[in-house]
């Protein structure tokens, strides 16, 4: 989901944190709304300052109608161009929403139900334990409780590889779970894939096109994409922007069309305002006086949606944080689910490289907010989720914005030590047990396939043969470690891989886990066991 850089700790804050959305300014709230003296503006802009964004797109619904859809700051640095209610971005996993919504729909036709087997409608699914392949259901896959570990098998999608759907579903065999079926959340994107693939197969149509079939044409949202393929010179779409050295830059996009289900949707503040309208109002579409109701799916799954399945843990926040502890936390289809303010909140956050997104919906309130970003920062949607949040749940204000910069800027202080002690406190002056170069070879995992080490010149370089952009220079650290330092920085993903050796001296395998602990979790390189590919006598 899947940042490209999203901070474990912002990630985490990012989407198991009451996430939110905020987006533009078309018309100033009315005063039943939010007090008229609010200043959007100087809240959105002072966050792009604080966090070092460029770009912010808002949201606002209430009361079923539009109050803000408005851009703050450039699509592109470099570029002067302003973002705007109408320039796209992605959205990442808020597009889990649209894939539950579309089983909601399959199930108000009479083609599924929630609790059927996977295997009913995908004969050829299989998880890595029989028992569990058996007893998924189509209410499994929206969950996060199949025992899989955090993120794990994303590496089949992010970066940008060259497995295509079918292999990635049909890889999960051998993906070891973390823990015990339906024993405790994790967060997964894997299995939403396969909710994907269901759709379009009941649909007969691919993802994207039942997507647009089903749900963007009718709501109105035209401006929406389902595929970066779809976006052409000239159209008004933010670019991706991510940390390198600690500065924002712009990076390349990351197409990931195999992850559709999961992630997918590109979308901009007008056209993300329709779609919370009729999440609010429980699948109907706002119709012209006299009109005929439109329903794309029925009160009775709505409720289902919005009803806990999975119990998420709740942390204890830093105690400047602590109005923003939830007493429930929870996941349903396509939603978190918590409280603030003793109301109901359901909501998602999105993560790609370049973009993070929040969407959340409060509907007692009949409020919606979306806040995009072109930017990998969750400090930044924290900060305006919670001020936005107050504002229009009419809650006394809070300086969200200075307080999660400091905590932000504690735990990056925090991790940054950590990362020096654990460098200063390595074995400096032990060598590898075997000469550089009989470290190279090709090494195989289970589900991923092979990593390449060779040597170019006088350094030994990592290359995952399906994912080309993860190829980095392979630094000594201590004994049979080495740092793999991948040549696109803005990942922020360097890995310490760490050789074994049989008993005869040949290497048996090779573990790897990032080095720093805000490494996005997509990168879930901790799950991987790779083995020497023999050679051919």
């Amino acid at each position: 989901m899947m940042t490209m850089h999203r901070l474990a700790g912002a990630v985490l804050l990012a989407l198991c944190s009451i996430g939110a959305a905020v987006a533009q300014t078309a018309a100033a709230p009315t005063a039943s709304a939010a007090a008229p003296a609010y200043n959007l503006e100087a809240d959105v802009n002072r966050v792009l300052k604080t966090f070092d964004v460029p770009g912010i797109a808002i949201a606002v619904v209430k009361d079923g109608k539009v109050v803000v859809t408005q851009g703050f700051g450039v699509r592109k640095l470099g570029d002067p161009t302003p973002v705007d209610g109408k320039t796209i971005f992605e959205i990442a996993s808020n597009s889990k929403a649209f894939t539950a919504a579309g089983l909601a729909m399959l199930v108000d036709q009479g083609k599924l139900e929630w609790d059927d087997p996977v295997i009913k409608h995908l004969p050829d699914f299989r998880m890595y334990d029989s028992y569990v392949t058996a007893e998924m259901t189509v209410r499994d896959l929206l969950t996060h409780r199949s025992g899989l570990g955090l993120g794990a098998g994303d590496l089949m999608w992010w970066p940008t590889t060259t497995f295509s759907t079918d292999e990635i579903i049909h890889n999960l065999r051998y993906i070891k779970p973390a823990t015990s079926f339906r024993n405790s959340y994790a967060y997964d994107n894997l299995l939403y894939i396969v909710a994907g693939k269901i759709i379009a197969q009941k649909s007969g149509k691919d993802w994207g096109t039942t997507m647009r079939e089903w749900i963007l044409d009718p709501v109105g949202m035209g401006a929406t994409t389902t595929s970066l393929d779809q976006h052409k010179p000239g159209m008004n779409v933010s670019a991706p922007h991510s940390k390198i050295d600690g500065k924002a830059a712009v990076v390349k996009p990351m197409p990931v069309a195999n992850a559709i289900g999961a992630v997918g949707i590109n979308t901009n503040a007008e056209d993300i305002a329709r779609w919370m309208n009729v999440l609010l109002d429980q699948g109907r579409i706002p119709q012209a006086a006299g009109g005929k109701e439109v329903r794309l799916w029925s009160e009775k799954q709505a409720r289902e949606m919005w009803t806990a399945q999975t119990p998420m843990k709740i942390n204890e926040p830093r105690p400047p944080l602590a109005a923003t502890k939830p007493n429930f936390f929870a996941y349903g289809l396509g939603f978190q689910l918590r409280d603030y303010q003793g109301k109901l909140v359901a909501m998602h956050g999105g993560a790609l490289q370049g973009f993070y997104s929040r969407v959340l919906l409060v509907p007692e309130a009949k409020l919606g907010i979306a806040i995009f970003t072109n930017a990998e920062s969750g400090p930044s949607l924290n900060a305006l989720q919670y001020r936005l949040l107050d504002q229009y749940l009419g809650v006394a204000p809070t300086d969200w914005i200075g307080r999660i910069a400091d905590v932000a800027e504690e735990a990056s202080q925090k991790e940054a030590a950590r990362v020096k002690t654990e460098t200063a406190s390595r074995a400096k002056a032990s060598k590898p047990s075997l000469p550089l170069w009989d470290y190279e070879g090709e090494y195989e995992d289970a589900w991923y396939g092979k990593a390449i080490v060779k040597r170019q010149g006088s350094k030994l370089v990592m290359t995952f043969s399906r994912t080309p952009d993860l190829t980095g220079e392979m630094e000594h650290f201590q004994h049979d470690t080495f740092i793999v330092r991948w040549k696109e920085r803005n990942f922020n993903a360097d890995a310490y891989a760490t050789f074994s050796l049989d008993h005869d001296g040949s290497i048996e395998r090779m573990r790897m886990k990032p080095v720093s602990t805000e490494t996005d979790f997509s990168y879930d390189f901790q799950d991987l066991l790779f083995t020497p590919v023999k050679k051919a006598k």
